[in-house]
């Protein structure tokens, strides 16, 4: 086992900023209790092993339980030199960690806290600063701003982007000035809302989670075009779509956070069928499909134990049989343009 073995090409760069990204990183938010709970010290194990299998980004944010997400990162990182791991987290929330949650309605199994959205440059201030505390840092190499779009805002959605763009972002800016971070971008799960915002402002980068992978590039084409076009990173997260391509064994139940319908599984299913038939694992394949995106400078996969972190290690790694990917675009599968590892 080496610290260098996710490493399957030449790393890239975000942006203008410098900042170079491990080609598979971390997704935070399993530790943050996503779903179910996770004990501590399976956490901080998690977290150490990554390092150790070679991971060396770590995204999260403050929703990801209310700040728990981030307190587990900072105190299993701390046991690193912080010139050997970058970090991501966002803002656009604002946590109150007293309140009460014992319905879990945000889909974390932590009982205190709860957040409200704020994409004011105070808020942006206030939710920055409670991070690095949590990280147990000065500084994240990357800031991203959380959930804006019209899927999650609905009506409010104009007045939310005017505040991203005339309050939250000139702020994150400044913070970039300042050295807190060094780069800026999104982090979102709809293509619409990048489009709209790399028109108006500098961008260094866009997480984007669940549009760009093995299962779907139909709702990403436009914005991926428009980020090489501009020199904007993209990091791919959510590559096994809510866990739908995640059990080599086959199709899971959720997509998109929540039930997968018969189509999806269906169609999923057809993708399980042409790896086997190569001899391919769908999870290998999935990690790797993003990866081979010139735009792409990372692949974001959410882990929640020691056993995840090295199936995800180890699948990108695995050899994949180059006859999978004309036989998925004969399906309509894959986009015909899409580039293939």
């Amino acid at each position: 086992m080496t610290t260098s073995e996710v490493t399957t090409r030449a790393e890239r760069a975000v942006g203008k900023s410098g900042i170079v990204l491990s080609p598979l990183a971390f997704g935070g938010a399993p530790i943050g209790n996503l779903y179910a709970a996770v004990d501590t010290a399976t956490a901080i194990d998690t977290v150490s092993r990554a390092w150790q299998r070679g991971i060396r980004h770590f995204d999260t944010a403050p929703y990801y339980g209310y700040g728990l997400s981030e307190r587990r990162l900072g105190t299993a990182l701390s046991a690193f030199d912080r010139k050997s791991f970058t970090l991501s987290t966002k803002v656009g929330r604002v946590i109150e960690s007293r309140r009460s949650n014992v319905d879990h309605a945000d889909g974390f199994a932590v009982d205190q806290g709860s957040a409200h959205f704020d994409y004011s440059r105070d808020g942006v201030m206030r939710s920055i600063e409670a991070s690095l505390a949590h990280l147990q840092t000065d500084h994240v190499e990357l800031l991203l701003l959380h959930d804006i779009g019209a899927l999650t805002h609905g009506a409010r959605h104009e007045h939310v982007l005017r505040q991203a763009l005339n309050e939250a972002l000139p702020a994150m800016a400044e913070l970039r000035d300042r050295g807190v971070c060094r780069a800026i971008g999104l982090g979102v799960n709809e293509e619409a809302v990048c489009l709209e915002v790399m028109r108006q402002f500098p961008l260094d980068a866009i997480m984007l989670a669940g549009r760009y992978t093995l299962f779907e590039q139909q709702h990403s084409r436009a914005v991926m075009a428009e980020a090489q076009a501009r020199g904007v990173a993209i990091l791919a997260a959510g590559p096994y779509n809510s866990g739908l391509l995640g059990d080599s064994a086959g199709p899971g139940e959720f997509y998109n956070y929540q039930a997968a319908t018969r189509e999806v599984r269906q169609k999923a299913q057809y993708l399980y069928d042409i790896c086997a038939a190569a001899d391919a694992d769908v999870g290998a394949a999935a990690l790797q499909f993003p990866l081979a995106h010139p735009a792409v400078a990372s692949v974001v996969c959410g882990l929640r134990s020691p056993a995840e972190v090295n199936i995800a290690a180890e699948r990108l790694q695995m050899p994949i049989a180059s006859a999978i990917w004309p036989a998925l675009r004969e399906l309509g599968l894959l986009c015909a343009d899409v580039p293939v590892p």
